[in-house]
């Protein structure tokens, strides 16, 4: 089973000039949706079958949050493949305010193709304020677990995620302590690629970006 894991791409978030600005699930700034265009065009053209065989992905998962929902629409639509939503792939929430994500109805307006799990209700997806990094790592070890469990099936898995919650998934799948001190940083829309073979992870790369022009990488 080969995985992989994708940033998504830029968001208005990370171009705001002051945080105070920041804001609970931002879209994708015009380069962000130019960075998940390149991602897509990148698997279609076969360019990964170059470097390791079995390359396909059959299988797309993406978290709840609109930027990552806005990245995976067109790799879906260039591998003909129906996204689905897993929530535990979702970023940090690091406000202390109560939100609720984006409801069952809202995501399927803007998304009719995509497949939504019981966790996507009309009241949303998200029902606490600030959570905390241990919070985060629970998180990451059943998403690492749901992962191995399949790792004998003949599926390769993209997952497109964020920064953080990767961070904490390649700790996790790794079966390494977390620590701040250590962090598997991702630029946006850069790809990992891990593969589940017997029981051993082969990790074959970490943050590769080769789909984009030196000006577009952020």
């Amino acid at each position: 089973m080969e995985v992989y894991l994708i940033r998504h791409g830029q968001s208005t978030n990370q171009v705001l000039d002051s945080r105070d600005d920041i804001v609970f699930d931002p879209h994708l700034t015009e380069l962000g949706c130019r960075q998940a265009d390149l991602l897509a065009r990148f698997f279609a053209a076969g360019e990964e079958a170059v470097r390791f065989a079995e390359s396909r992905i059959d299988r797309l998962v993406c978290s709840p949050m609109w930027r990552a929902l806005q990245t995976a629409r067109p790799l879906a639509r260039a591998l003909n493949l129906q996204p689905e939503v897993w929530v535990d792939v979702h970023e940090q929430v690091l406000t202390d305010e109560i939100r609720s994500g984006s409801t069952k109805q809202e995501i399927l307006t803007a998304f009719p193709e995509y497949v939504l799990p019981d966790g996507v209700t009309d009241e949303g997806w998200w029902h606490r304020g600030r959570e905390t990094r241990s919070s985060r790592m629970e998180r990451a070890l059943r998403v690492a677990f749901r992962v191995w469990e399949r790792a004998d099936v003949d599926e390769n898995l993209a997952i497109v995620s964020h920064a953080r919650f990767i961070d904490s998934l390649l700790k996790a799948i790794q079966d390494q302590l977390p620590s701040r001190w250590c962090w598997y940083h991702h630029s946006n829309t850069a790809i990992s690629r891990l593969a589940l073979v017997e029981g051993r992870l082969e990790i074959r790369y970490l943050n590769r970006v080769s789909h984009l022009t030196p000006d577009l990488i952020s």
